[in-house]
């Protein structure tokens, strides 16, 4: 079966990295762990605050990789613990973000068991660029034949 891509207009040159974005977005976990909330913050900032109790600095990572922003946790047991009822897994995590073209993670910080990512957009100052169009034929020269060329 082929698949049909929203970008396959001859009007949309250079978006296919938006097609991968939505496939990868397509691919992620439906895993509802850890919950997490959006914010926006300002016009070019954001904030992802993820719900991490039990986890310590040690236990987080975050990477970017490509324009995927991934929250790792990962908790070990305590093998010193003697459990009577566990009710809360140690369990380990993985979550993704698939950020914009342009969109840094400015800084994170655990406080009170709340994971914040604050994300900003820099402002992106608008350019305009004459090209200059030059005369010639339809054909260059390094198209046509050298035994069909006409000296000058």
């Amino acid at each position: 079966m082929t698949r049909v891509s929203l970008f396959n207009s001859p009007l949309l040159l250079g978006f296919d990295h938006f097609e991968r974005a939505l496939d990868r977005v397509s691919k992620i976990s439906s895993d509802g762990y850890p919950p997490y909330n959006i914010e926006q913050l300002g016009e070019n900032s954001l904030r992802i605050t993820l719900a991490v109790a039990g986890f310590t600095m040690a236990d987080l990572g975050i990477t970017i990789e490509d324009n995927q922003l991934v929250v790792r946790g990962k908790q070990t047991d305590d093998a010193q613990r003697v459990y009577l009822h566990r009710g809360i897994a140690a369990r380990q995590f993985q979550r993704s973000f698939v950020l914009a073209e342009g969109i840094e993670v400015s800084g994170a910080r655990l406080d009170n068991g709340l994971l914040h990512i604050d994300l900003v957009r820099p402002e992106v100052e608008s350019r305009v660029r004459t090209v200059e169009i030059k005369a010639g034929s339809t054909a260059s020269a390094d198209s046509v034949p050298t035994s069909s060329r006409v000296p000058r």
